[in-house]
């Protein structure tokens, strides 16, 4: 046989198996495992796991063909050092080279709560719970039993955190400082994370000047977000909340009961009734003279600005009427007659 011809057929040889072998790389690491099928899986990678765990773990659940060819990608390519826990949002349309970009680039997914104004630490708690963020329990052990467990043991100390919570007993819980808004939180994000992204929010939110404000009026961050808390559940508008503010400070200042309903509810969870103000709790303004042992509710920026700049009048008395509007009076016989008029 010639020689020359043998060795052109072994060339050629090696040339269609080095084809068959690019074309099936090319293939395994290019074309998805299932191409068009856009369904979307959540995948899961745990802290400390590695290409060849996250591999296998892709191939179990039919998000790539070959767990070897993902693992030699990811080394070659040096991604395997750069693979970042989290969850993923991954499909069987989406190729290796697409899989690995997401988790190099930490294209976690994220979720979005949202803590409305006036929510207290049990209302939040409840919707963690129902979104499934975490446990009303684990909630609890981090920012403090609500009102049915003040004052309350922490197991997570903040005060040293940040410096708005320094004047806060440490005794009491977090309520009133979870600042009420909408928050983009990673799925691998643990309660405790989210609780300090909160508290950082409100930190952001409560400028140098408002502290001088507060410092100014030789009051403290404490008592800004207790008073703020109050007016948030009593009425709406920002110019009411002023007002009402001006009011309340002014019964303190002469040592009359704030006589605030709001107080009540929190500790009662139901509407108001004549017989609750003679309940014997701390949170009673009826009975007890001086601001509650701590906030009852998260208040907002519009709130917290009527508690530290609240508007002088001549009124010592409010109520809301059910329309939602604001009825002021300056003295108690003009009190009683407003309540007959809007609380039939």
């Amino acid at each position: 046989m010639n020689i020359k011809r043998l060795s052109a057929v072994s060339v050629i040889l090696i040339l269609f198996c080095l084809f068959i072998i690019s074309t099936f790389l090319w293939n395994s690491v290019y074309l998805p495992k299932n191409p068009g099928l856009m369904q979307k899986v959540r995948f899961s990678v745990e802290k400390g796991e590695g290409a060849k765990e996250i591999a296998a773990d892709l191939k179990e659940v039919d998000l790539i063909k070959y767990s070897s060819i993902f693992r030699v990608y990811a080394l070659v390519t040096g991604a395997s050092k750069n693979l970042q826990a989290g969850d993923y949002l991954l499909s069987p349309d989406m190729n290796i080279p697409e899989i690995i970009e997401m988790m190099v680039s930490g294209q976690i997914l994220k979720k979005k709560i949202t803590i409305l104004e006036g929510w207290d630490l049990n209302k939040i708690g409840t919707y963690l719970e129902d979104n499934e963020i975490g446990s009303r329990e684990e909630f609890f052990k981090l920012v403090g039993q609500p009102v049915s467990g003040y004052p309350s043991d922490l197991v997570k100390d903040f005060n040293q955190d940040f410096d708005f919570l320094k004047d806060k007993p440490k005794s009491s819980n977090l309520e009133g400082y979870l600042f009420p808004d909408t928050y983009e939180v990673l799925a691998s994000d643990d309660l405790e994370s989210i609780v300090k992204k909160i508290l950082s929010h409100f930190d952001k939110k409560f400028s140098s000047s408002l502290e001088d404000e507060i410092a100014r009026q030789k009051k403290s961050i404490f008592e800004i977000i207790t008073m703020a808390s109050l007016i948030e559940k009593e009425v709406r508008t920002f110019e009411d909340k002023k007002i009402v503010s001006g009011i309340l400070w002014k019964r303190l200042g002469i040592d009359m009961p704030l006589q605030v309903d709001a107080s009540i509810i929190y500790i009662t969870g139901r509407e108001m009734t004549r017989e609750q103000v003679y309940l014997n709790s701390s949170y009673n303004t009826y009975r007890n003279k001086g601001l509650p042992p701590g906030p009852i509710s998260s208040p907002g920026l519009e709130s917290i600005l009527a508690a530290a700049y609240p508007t002088g009048s001549d009124y010592f008395y409010y109520l809301s009427a059910p329309s939602g509007k604001t009825i002021f009076s300056r003295t108690l016989d003009e009190h009683n007659i407003a309540r007959n008029k809007y609380l039939k």
